[in-house]
């Protein structure tokens, strides 16, 4: 290995430790407690070091969101692929979603509630978000049903799961109806 692969390589293991760090933090205290001091404190590293990988805390929360992004199309493909059938799979996609937000709250609010810096829904939007688009209008179109625009639907489905999610993390949904409401939205939205 040459020195300018090693140094390569040294460089994306602390750019991963940078935002390993930061979603630990975030995950932990919030994303108010993640600063560029405190992560350079936690990765043993001086601030100019950080700064020479992220130019802020808003890319470091872009770089969580797409990590983020990738891991959800992931697991919404995970569970696509382990359903029977259109509705079943409708399902199956919004419990993932819905999993992914309750699991992950700090890197959720990353994807779809801080500015990371990240255009949605453009050509220069990054692949990883593209993905996470993709995982449910591959696995969601033919639900959309006739004279309706797959991306259109996905966009409304999408739209349901993010308000699912966020009213259930503000505690604004009473819990004990999670389940009830994902049905609701899969039969009323996917039906075929």
């Amino acid at each position: 290995m040459s020195v300018q692969e090693r140094k390569q390589r040294e460089r994306a293991d602390r750019e991963r430790l940078i935002v390993a760090t930061a979603r630990e933090l975030a995950e932990q205290q919030g994303w108010d407690a993640v600063t560029t001091r405190r992560l350079a404190e936690r990765i043993e590293y001086s601030q100019p070091v950080l700064y020479s990988h992220f130019r802020g805390k808003r890319e470091i929360i872009g770089a969580v969101a797409l990590q983020g992004a990738a891991e959800l199309a992931v697991s919404m493909r995970a569970a696509a692929s382990a359903a029977d059938g259109p509705r079943d799979r409708a399902a199956a996609l919004a419990r993932a979603y819905l999993d992914f937000a309750l699991r992950n709250p700090a890197v959720y609010e990353a994807m779809f509630q801080l500015d990371g810096g990240l255009a949605f829904a453009q050509e220069s939007t990054p692949q990883p978000l593209k993905d996470a688009f993709a995982a449910l209008l591959e696995n969601l179109e033919e639900v959309a049903g006739a004279g309706v625009h797959p991306g259109l639907f996905i966009e409304v489905f999408w739209a349901s799961l993010h308000g699912l999610a966020t009213l259930t993390k503000a505690r604004r949904l009473p819990p004990e109806d999670a389940e009830r409401r994902t049905d609701l939205l899969v039969d009323r939205l996917a039906s075929l």
